[in-house]
């Protein structure tokens, strides 16, 4: 229940500095029993992230799945995080997984992923192929016009 309080308030616009706390704590004290759609870390674009990837629908069930992976820029650019737009017939925790283990990695994914970013993209699991396909594409190119820093979404 503490982890969709939190969200609730993340997505209502709440202070940065309140969510990190908010976040810090709860991963502290019970991460072990958290929903993996809760992010590790605070992400000011989360909110738009999640309005974005709501615009986008599949025509019908399938293996395939959309994923998102939070990417680290702190160390180059003014804006610290990034996104990783892919597709996969894995779960996005086993094609995170893969990436940060060198298989069929992105760079990006293996050099600056910290975390997959699961609630934006629920919606878009198990779908079918081609309109994954379709979606990671467009949804690439939605954030990126949305001012976030993308990669992927070939």
């Amino acid at each position: 229940m503490a982890a969709h309080c939190v969200h609730e308030l993340w997505m209502r616009g709440e202070m940065s500095i309140t969510m990190e706390r908010a976040l810090e704590r709860l991963w502290r004290c019970d991460g072990a029993t958290l929903p993996e759609w809760l992010p590790m870390r605070y992400i000011d674009w989360l909110p738009r992230a999640y309005e974005i990837a709501l615009g986008f629908r599949s025509s019908g069930k399938g293996r395939s799945n959309i994923y998102l992976v939070l990417l680290d820029y702190r160390d180059r650019r003014r804006e610290a995080y990034g996104v990783y737009v892919g597709m996969s017939k894995y779960s996005p925790a086993d094609r995170f997984d893969q990436h940060k283990a060198g298989i069929r990695a992105a760079g990006s994914v293996l050099k600056r992923g910290l975390e997959v970013l699961t609630g934006p993209v629920l919606h878009l699991q198990s779908i079918r192929r081609a309109d994954a396909a379709r979606i990671e594409v467009e949804l690439a190119g939605a954030l990126a016009e949305a001012g976030l820093i993308v990669q992927g979404g070939h």
